[in-house]
């Protein structure tokens, strides 16, 4: 199991949320993420294991769900340890990422203070 978004600072949310309405089919937007303008990963979240509605129905019998809460999920092919040999970020690289419809967010890796 990857802890990928679960490290402080991790977790590219943000600034805004979008309500259901504005998304008429949550299991059918593309998406997809670049490293310093290399596209690793192209997806769509046809291809989800377990759907949002399953995923909703799933945690929402041993937790309560509120409006506003996040629940992170996988990732479409093309991370890092999967590649060989593995191609992780660096302090520097910019990560671009996109889900349709909803737009475009970028991250610049930086150093952890010491």
């Amino acid at each position: 199991m990857g802890q990928g978004k679960s490290a402080d600072t991790f977790g590219p949310i943000g600034p805004w949320l979008v309500t259901s309405d504005e998304v008429p089919d949550p299991q059918n937007l593309a998406l997809w993420l670049e490293v310093d303008g290399h596209k690793y990963q192209n997806g769509n979240t046809k291809t989800m294991v377990f759907g949002v509605a399953h995923l909703v129905s799933y945690l929402s019998r041993f937790m309560s769900l509120q409006p506003g809460d996040i629940v992170s999920t996988g990732t479409p092919p093309g991370v890092a340890m999967g590649m060989k040999p593995p191609k992780y970020l660096r302090a520097g690289s910019t990560i671009r990422l996109g889900v349709e419809g909803l737009g475009v967010q970028t991250q610049r890796v930086v150093a952890e203070a010491e």
